[in-house]
């Protein structure tokens, strides 16, 4: 999506963003169009057959004192004759208008949502996630919204065009006097533009600011309540929403004074046509019949000064929801695919980091130099204090941000060279937050992907996740609620592990994925899925799934071959659990300190 060119003004900026969708619905925009041109025709063969009629039919019958039975058939065969066509051409422009104005925001809220995918993680962290949900609806919504008028407005410019002329052969001085009226439009339309424009930009992004709070409040509900603070957050929303209140009437009221002026321009026109008419006919120098017909062609005009009115009138809403939908679609750091496929081999993954250093902010670097490689089958523990780096690591096995310096392989293949998928079908990550969709226990581990049951309760034992599933009242059947809130914080764990289980993944992270479950059940799932990876190596005669621990207790950190000691960044020592407790105090005090926390927590 392009761009509209922001130093222009706001007329020509919002028919640069039709041109957009004329040019990617051509065929649809062409018979509304044609459906439009049709009813204007018919609208103005209307003042013909109405100005026909009066000298042919009603003058003669004051004259005569009796109509023929047979002129009074034709006009009324003119009249429905007209009506049908008419009605054809409303048909076509407004069937046209409405699927051409829906594509569009289809196609829109599709290549947000395509281009939100492929915006690493870091740029969304800089956005709110009302403003990304603004950005996908109402600012879509806005952008597309003069869809509606166009073919109206451009079928009544051919109207207004042939009404002109006709106009100007039946008679041109009352023609000219009628025609006055367009310059006071055109003025009208300015002022309106310029007064209107800054306050829907303030408009739209009030909206994103709305959505941001209402978002945050209904997210942290449980802190919100829980602390009291429902009067404090009812009150911030209520502050915004009476700006985008007040935003919205400011420009309700712009528009207010602008839609009567401009549907009164072409009374007061039609006014002094027929004032000076009278005395025209009165004179000799023109006809009844003229005189109505300029009068009606007048009040025909006025309906295309209307409709074009409608459509400028949505053009500052639309170029600002435009400009800020293109903003995102513009938006760099997109993250690119290779074209390497996922290596077809069984067993576990061997993961290899070389050197690797990241940081969110150019000068805040959050890993340092980090160099390890894990062999297939083996396990790795990742042990640290807050804020050491665990977690952002993980992220980057993920790929949810690149390295800034350095390289991560899985199978010797840089992350960065995997086709897209490609790595999703290799490594799994369970996070120690595991998000549930409103969905059922199926849906939820499976996500769509096609497995048997057999395979859901196999993967739902190994995360010691069946007991509490069998005992719902529809087992894989029962619905979760939104995030799972009907779920405990270990049972939620517990299917995110399973989720990632069933897609069987040669190489899986767990970011301290089993903290909000009891120890003795996490040692039953560490148990299950050291039996997996034996599983895998008696079925397969090679080594099993490959693992990757963000581990604080002594039983998780237990399981792993290796443990790495990170520390500001960066690896401050490696080897066994015993090992780093035999050489190393600060990783010995981490530990133990951990355990003895926890043990007065029991207690």
């Amino acid at each position: 999506m392009a761009t509209a060119n922001s130093g222009a003004g706001t007329t020509s900026a919002g028919f640069a963003v039709l041109w957009v969708a004329i040019k990617r619905e051509p065929w649809i925009f062409a018979l509304s169009t044609v459906g439009s041109l049709l009813f204007g025709a018919l609208t103005v063969a209307d003042a013909w057959v109405l100005g026909w009629s009066t000298d042919h039919v009603v003058l003669p019958a004051f004259r005569d004192g009796e109509i023929g039975s047979g002129l009074l058939w034709a006009v009324l065969g003119l009249f429905v004759g007209v009506a049908i066509l008419r009605a054809v051409g409303i048909v076509a422009r407004r069937l046209g208008a409405g699927i051409m104005q829906y594509r569009m925001q289809a196609h829109s809220r599709r290549a947000v949502t395509r281009q939100y995918l492929k915006l690493p993680l870091a740029w969304h962290q800089k956005h709110p996630t009302g403003e990304l949900l603004s950005n996908a609806n109402s600012d879509v919504e806005a952008a597309w919204g003069p869809i509606a008028p166009l073919p109206m407005a451009v079928g009544t410019v051919a109207m207004m065009v042939i009404a002109v002329v006709q106009m100007l052969l039946t008679d041109l001085v009352l023609a000219v006097i009628g025609l006055l009226v367009f310059p006071l439009v055109i003025g009208t339309n300015i002022v309106y533009q310029r007064l209107a424009q800054g306050w829907a930009t303030r408009a739209q992004q009030l909206r994103a600011e709305l959505s941001e709070i209402a978002h945050e409040s209904f997210d942290g509900a449980l802190v919100v309540k829980t602390l009291g603070r429902e009067p404090e957050e009812t009150e911030r929303f209520r502050a915004k929403a009476h700006e985008l209140r007040e935003a919205n009437i400011r420009v309700g009221r712009i528009r207010a004074a602008f839609d009567p002026t401009l549907a009164a321009l072409p009374n007061i026109a039609v006014l002094f046509v027929l004032v000076i008419g009278v005395h025209r006919v009165i004179g000799g120098s023109t006809g009844a019949g003229d005189v109505i017909t300029i009068a009606y062609l007048l009040t025909v005009v006025s309906f295309p000064i209307r409709s074009i009115g409608w459509l400028l009138g949505d053009f500052p809403r639309s170029v600002v929801g435009y400009r800020r939908v293109a903003a995102v679609l513009n938006a760099s750091g997109a993250m690119e695919y290779g074209d390497r496929p996922a290596p077809q081999t069984t067993g576990g993954a061997r993961l290899e980091v070389e050197h690797a250093a990241f940081g969110y902010e150019p000068d805040r670097p959050l890993l340092r130099d980090i160099t390890f490689d894990v062999p297939p089958g083996r396990t790795v523990a990742l042990v640290g204090a807050t804020a050491s780096g665990k977690s952002t690591l993980t992220t980057l096995f993920a790929r949810l941000v690149d390295v800034d310096a350095g390289a991560i392989r899985v199978d010797g293949i840089d992350l960065r060279d995997f086709e897209q998928g490609g790595l999703a079908s290799v490594l799994a990550v369970v996070p120690q937050s595991a998000f549930l969709f409103d969905d059922t226990v199926r849906g939820n581990v499976t996500l769509g992907l096609d497995v048997s049951d057999d395979d859901v309760w196999e993967a739902l034992r190994t995360a010691q996740a069946d007991g509490f599933v069998a005992a719902l009242p529809d087992s894989l059947d029962a619905r979760l609620g939104e995030r799972g809130t009907t779920l405990s914080g270990g049972q939620r764990q517990r299917l995110a592990l399973a989720r990632a289980l069933v897609r069987r993944p040669r190489l899986m992270v767990l970011d301290d994925a089993t903290s909000a479950v009891d120890p003795e059940v996490e040692a039953r799932i560490l148990a299950g899925l050291g039996g997996v990876s034996r599983l895998a190596d008696a079925r397969t005669s090679t080594t099993g799934m490959t693992l990757v621990v963000v581990a604080y207790r002594k039983a998780t950190i237990g399981l792993a071959d290796e443990v790495l000691f990170l520390a500001d960044g960066a690896i401050a020592d490696r080897g066994t659990h015993d090992e780093l407790v035999a050489r190393n105090a600060d990783y010995g005090r981490l530990v133990n300190a951990y355990e003895t926390e926890s043990a007065e927590v029991v207690r």
